[in-house]
């Protein structure tokens, strides 16, 4: 992806505890990280507008239904990586 230089003012407590945390080279992937998870959320809240406009507030229990399912997809994945790697150490070498 090409870039462009811009000039953005932040902070200067901010910019420098980032910079402390990433390093001077980090820093524009860092800030173009956050931009972009910004720019999705956009998109989540405009999706869920149009959803809501078009089928009404999601509900408690519809919320409580999708966190159910999020937690079991998680547990999934967690346990495939688990399988993964015992799979994947050598024969002989403790867990």
């Amino acid at each position: 992806m090409a870039t462009k230089k811009y000039t953005v003012t932040l902070p200067e407590e901010l910019a420098e505890e980032i910079r402390s945390e990433v390093g001077s080279g980090g820093f524009s992937r860092y800030v173009t990280q956050a931009v972009e998870r910004q720019r999705e959320r956009e998109r989540l809240h405009a999706a869920v507008d149009w959803w809501e406009s078009a089928y009404g507030p999601v509900t408690a229990e519809e919320l409580a239904e999708a966190e159910a399912e999020r937690r079991d997809i998680e547990r999934a994945h967690a346990e495939r990586e688990e399988r993964a790697r015992k799979a994947a150490k050598p024969s002989g070498e403790a867990a």
